[in-house]
């Protein structure tokens, strides 16, 4: 499994230095180091899923000799492993050219963490259900929903999300911690367990 992990970051190798580059100017301007993360967790690990689904790659993966569980489940461990990676380039970086303090917040890896977490939890069954593609047209739609939302309905809807994750990184009851995690994995694990149970199910 471990090999299909290192698969897709080697199918990417050219694109990570894009990757880096692109962190260190958002990081100049004063980007959110957690939007930072977010966003490049997530489309590192779509990258890594559209690839496989090009000139019959499936049809190779599944001649080679990994079940198609092992398939599925290098996905998810490494979207963890991913973005881990990408919270310590992040974050370093941001040390190094803004002088923030190194030292990561518990509640901010977390809070990362989290995030990619519950977007790969939607993201991925609907990506071996149907293709990325579909995922695209569904994002276009969320982004044309978002505007109407903050043009008409919350033109303050921004500014209501960044207070409401400024208020999570304040927030000091452990127990509210603890149960956000519990939600995030259960949602991730069922997640996993549902795209083991749509790949199985594909002929290729």
């Amino acid at each position: 499994m471990l090999n299909l992990i290192l698969k897709d970051i080697l199918i990417q190798k050219n694109t990570l230095i894009i990757y880096i580059a692109t962190i260190l100017l958002y990081l100049l301007v004063n980007v959110s180091p957690v939007f930072i993360v977010f966003v490049y967790s997530v489309v590192f690990i779509l990258n890594a899923f559209s690839s496989d689904e090009k000139d019959n790659a499936n049809i190779l993966l599944n001649s080679l000799p990994y079940t198609r569980k092992e398939i599925v489940s290098s996905k998810y461990i490494g979207a963890l492993i991913f973005t881990g990676l990408f919270i310590c380039y992040t974050y370093l970086a941001n040390y190094l050219l803004n002088g923030t303090v190194v030292l990561i917040l518990w509640k901010e890896i977390l809070l990362n963490m989290g995030l990619v977490m519950i977007a790969i939890s939607f993201i991925l069954p609907i990506s071996y259900k149907f293709k990325t593609k579909y995922l695209t047209i569904i994002c276009i739609a969320l982004v044309g929903m978002y505007m109407v939302v903050i043009n008409y309905f919350v033109p303050n809807f921004n500014d209501r999300l960044r207070t409401l994750v400024q208020n999570f990184m304040t927030v000091q009851e452990l127990q509210l911690y603890l149960f956000a995690t519990i939600i995030t994995v259960l949602l991730f694990i069922s997640s996993w367990l549902l795209s083991i149970r749509i790949y199985e199910r594909k002929a290729f």
